[in-house]
């Protein structure tokens, strides 16, 4: 239905025009007339339907022409007015009907100029509507428009297979025919590794995950793939076809034609090739931490086992410090035994020797080294010769020399390396443990370097690099050449780049404008702050900044009685029936669609299963289980659903319907303005730990994963993301911000202390939103100088840095920095990968450096404002308040199985969490149309009171039963008593 806005410009008609009408004589006819003119006009075509035009429009046009719209329902869409009118239309708009030959002629259109941009079936129809238009051709029929497009969209597929497969070789093309052949047909075949088995996610960071990846590889390679087949076929489309390809089973495959199997088969095989590599990575990186954290738990059990700890050491130490002191001439002896006896000071002595510095280094190698040598050495192979490591700075090419040596020895036999080998040192193995690896005892006291101690000193390097992406893996892809994540063309279009983030060309500009707003908010912090009652500067230490807490907010009174309401007037919802009504309602089942050429079911079948196998996903209790609830579907029905039609994009397109649904029906008198402004944050989920995604969480004990949540003010949930317990949070919340594909604009990003950081805070600066965490160590924040001034910041000096702000760092780097926040921007990197590339393993990065310059400055600004106003400490607290609120409503909606995920397939992991999202999403969307039902009722709007439209939330479940048995009957609906406004 259009906007009045809309309405006003496009369907307002000129006096020549009305003219035109009037040359009618029947106001049946003259509304009819005006109604195609306009919409022939604005659209290039005439409704297919009387029903097409919305009342509003029809209200509009009666009132301008001077016709009572009732008169619309007596024009007839069959008689021969309409085909005079039709006919005249055209012919004042100068259109002609469409040919046969126009058929070919759009379609030919179509495969050159829209499918090599966008493949997406609705907007192809979308741009061959505005072709017709631009010819003024008056299209077909709807029908025919849905056959030209699905011909050329099939012919396009057909063309990209087509050329792949010709690209492919003879030895290729029997290889995939030998590889989708059972294992019986070929005993005689050496293969080890099977269709299934690429789907199967690595069972944990162990030695049989790395052999296994390894297979898989070698597999691929055997495959011998030309690499340079999928070259001018865009990455977009090789992605979809990737993902029909995993949804496809092996006989399947068998039935394609030649060129549509062989081309799936040789995508399949590119994009498992590149997760295949990061999987190896992550395995590398996992073991190799995996024998730092059980170096160190042994080091700890031996000192607790070898060593009588010693009570109060320091008062001990203290005290026979003060009786020295105070008799020096006496002996040293009748001092200090009487203090502390023989024994206590033999104890006290080998637990100090036992806890110094280089003796706990040399036990953590040693003790790593055990574990190496005699397990995880049997991984070197396969990791050094299916990874081809590089680097892109000359400091770190040791570490690659360092590589390629360990890989000329992998076949040797010998102890040491020659004593003819240059052996890097410098940068690969750390000054601590350089004795380690070193051996004299040789002849002549020659030294020797012992291979299995510099191979892991150089795997540890190697870890570090990986980690920040200063060593990347050729053909990978979460590991690639760090250099592909910044947009190649950032030269060319420099302008419009910055132009899209909002940020001046001229680095003066931006740097003028920062330092002016720190110094304005350095200068009125140091004003206010004696008059301030709330907060305090404390000389104490290095100085500390002392907040008091706020007071509680007034109580909301009438809340409780508008949950009983709902729950008098819709009793024990079953929350299947809360999700099928918001798909009644808004259909975002539509965003569902089959990853395979077509759809053989009728989309009502489609529609209900998708809702019960999300339904089993989002609660965790599972396909198998609501398929034996009483439900008519059963489990390998779902099961197909579950491949061919839900997916995480997909889930996103659905959960952003859900969010802009609701947001358009708020009620502005009860829910208040558009919000701009979202909270941040994590919740634990127990799961299964044979991946690489499950660890253990330190703070919230116990193995599982993270799901990150961006949730606005009225607790509707715009984005998630399922992320290990060690991701980074300010990663996640960038991310979100970002990628959440709803019409929310997203202008503050409420976060916890630990969703913060400088280089947070620099990328919100140059991304355009505001980052506000609520930070609770307070008393250890510092603020910093613009520069060094003689200006007067006598009342907050304890808590001020003496080195101010380094601008010519910014100012050097700062087209670095707008490069990678556009790469951000545009989703070339993810948010994880580009922040882990600056992190304190990096420290000597220029970017780095300067995004922590200016993360300082905006972080000055930021406290100085926190400290000032209470209003927005409580601000972020009702934010962070409402994620909490999110985070309980999924233990309620997400119970079964103990809450936790029981899957080992990352990928089932996320379609889980964001079914999860959806059918959260909807409960709200539901809710929220109840609690408007209640409070258009006046005697309910006027009791409710301020505090109360404060505190009000759609969140609310008291009234829904997630359990039992439940027949999902998509004839019954929610009765609501909400009345439509007539025109």
């Amino acid at each position: 239905m259009e906007s009045n806005n809309k309405i006003d410009e496009s369907f307002k008609f000129s006096e020549i025009e009305i003219d035109l009408v009037n040359n009618n004589r029947k106001a049946e006819t003259k509304i009819g007339f005006a109604v195609l003119y306009k919409f022939f006009q604005n659209n290039g075509r005439f409704p297919y339907d009387k029903f097409e035009i919305s009342n509003e429009v029809i209200c509009y046009i009666s009132e301008q022409i001077g016709v009572d719209s009732s008169c619309y329902n007596d024009y007839d869409w069959n008689g021969k007015s309409i085909i005079n009118h039709r006919k005249q239309i055209r012919e004042l708009f100068l259109f002609r009907e469409c040919t046969v030959q126009d058929y070919d002629t759009i379609k030919i259109w179509i495969l050159s100029n829209v499918l090599p941009k966008n493949d997406d079936y609705e907007l192809v129809k979308k741009e061959v509507y505005k072709q017709f238009k631009e010819l003024k051709i008056e299209p077909t029929t709807p029908e025919r428009i849905e056959r030209i497009v699905s011909s050329a969209i099939n012919t396009y597929e057909n063309n990209i297979f087509e050329s792949i497969f010709n690209k492919l070789t003879v030895e290729t093309i029997k290889n995939f025919d030998l590889f989708l052949a059972t294992e019986s047909q070929n005993n005689n075949m050496e293969q080890i590794i099977w269709f299934n088995d690429f789907n199967i996610d690595p069972d944990g960071a162990n030695i049989k995950s790395v052999f296994n990846e390894s297979n898989k590889l070698k597999t691929i390679e055997g495959m011998m793939i030309p690499e340079d087949i999928f070259k001018d076929i865009p990455s977009k489309l090789l992605k979809k076809y990737y993902k029909r390809s995993k949804a496809e089973n092996i006989s399947e495959f068998r039935r394609h034609p030649d060129a549509m199997r062989n081309g799936l088969l040789a995508i399949f095989f590119h994009f498992k090739s590149m997760e295949i590599k990061d999987n190896l990575v992550d395995l590398l990186i996992k073991i190799l931490n995996n024998l730092d954290t059980s170096a160190n738990r042994k080091i700890k059990k031996e000192l607790a086992e070898s060593t009588n700890y010693t009570r109060n050491k320091n008062k001990l130490l203290l005290k026979i410090a003060k009786a020295v002191v105070e008799s020096p001439e006496a002996k040293t002896c009748d001092l200090i035994y009487p203090i502390a006896d023989e024994q206590k000071l033999k104890d006290l002595i080998n637990e100090l020797e036992n806890k110094s510095d280089d003796i706990l280094n040399k036990k953590n190698y040693n003790n790593m080294k055990s574990s190496y040598q005699r397990h995880y050495r049997r991984i070197l192979p396969d990791i050094i010769n299916a990874l081809n490591f590089n680097s892109n700075n000359d400091k770190y090419k040791p570490i690659i020399k360092a590589i390629e040596l360990i890989k000329k020895y992998l076949d040797s036999k010998s102890r040491y390396y020659s004593k003819d080998e240059i052996v890097p040192i410098e940068g690969v193995v750390r000054p601590m443990w350089k004795d380690m690896i070193e051996d004299k005892s040789g002849k002549n006291n020659a030294l020797r370097i012992k291979r299995a101690n510099y191979e892991l000193c150089a795997l540890q390097a190697l870890k570090d690099k990986l980690r920040c992406r200063e060593v990347w893996i050729s053909g990978a892809d979460k590991y690639r050449n760090p250099d592909e994540d910044l947009p190649k063309d950032f030269d060319i279009k420099k302008e419009e780049y910055y132009l899209a983030i909002n940020q001046p060309l001229d680095v003066n500009d931006f740097i003028e404008k920062i330092k002016s707003s720190m110094k304005d908010s350095l200068s009125k912090l140091n004003k206010t702050i004696p008059k301030n009652e709330k907060v305090k500067i404390l000389d104490i230490g290095n100085g500390r900044i002392k907040i008091s807490p706020s007071p509680k907010q007034p109580e909301a009174k009438n809340l409780l009685k508008l949950k009983r309401e709902i729950s008098n007037r819709w009793p024990d919802l079953n929350l299947l029936d809360v999700f099928k009504e918001a798909d009644l309602r808004i259909d975002f089942t539509k965003h569902l669609k089959t990853s395979a050429t077509q759809e053989r079911l009728t989309r009502e079948i489609i529609r209900k299963r998708l809702l019960v196998s999300l339904y089993g996903m989002g609660t965790n209790m599972g396909l198998k289980a609501v398929s034996s609830k009483g439900l008519d579907e059963n489990y390998m029905d779902l099961e197909y659903i579950k491949r061919k039609f839900i997916n995480k994009d997909n889930l996103r397109a659905a959960i952003a319907e859900v969010v802009n649904a609701t947001l358009k029906i708020r009620s502005e008198n009860i829910w208040g303005s558009a919000t701009t402004t979202c909270a941040s944050d994590s919740k634990k989920f127990g799961a299964w730990d044979q991946n690489l995604r499950a660890e253990w969480h330190n703070r919230y004990h116990g193995r599982g994963i993270m799901i990150y949540w961006h949730v606005e003010k009225k607790s509707l949930c715009v984005y998630s993301q399922v992320k290990s317990c060690s991701s980074s949070e300010v990663a996640s919340a960038i991310e979100g911000v970002l990628r959440h594909c709803t019409d929310m604009n997203i202008e503050k990003n409420y976060v916890d202390t630990h969703g913060q950081s400088e280089v947070a805070f620099a990328f919100s600066c140059l991304l355009g939103f505001k980052l506000m965490p609520r930070i609770k160590n307070i008393n250890k924040q510092k603020l910093y100088k613009p520069e060094i001034s003689d200006e007067d910041y006598s009342n907050i000096e304890l808590v001020m840095k003496k080195k101010p702000i380094n601008w010519e760092l910014i100012r050097q780097q700062y087209d670095q920095m707008v490069k990678y926040a556009t790469a951000l921007r545009l989703g070339t990197a993810d948010a994880e990968s580009i922040l882990k590339k600056f992190t304190k393993n990096n420290l000597q990065h220029p970017t780095y450096q300067a995004l922590s310059e200016l993360g300082r400055a905006i972080k000055t600004i930021f406290i100085c404002r926190y400290v000032m106003s209470e209003e927005m400490r409580i601000e972020i607290n009702q934010g962070l308040n409402v994620i909490e609120n999110w985070n309980s409503a999924n233990n309620f909606i997400f119970c079964a199985r103990g809450r936790e995920f029981s899957t080992n397939n990352i990928e089932d992991q996320e379609i889980s969490a964001l079914a999860l999202h959806l059918i959260q999403n909807c409960m709200v969307y539901v809710n929220t149309l109840l609690i408007q039902d209640i409070l258009s009722e006046e005697e309910w709007f006027n009791i409710m009171e301020k505090e109360d439209f404060r505190a009000i939330t759609p969140l609310i479940y008291s009234h829904v039963n997630p359990y039992g048995n439940f027949n999902l009957d998509m004839d019954k609906r929610i009765h609501l008593g909400v009345k439509k406004n007539a025109c």
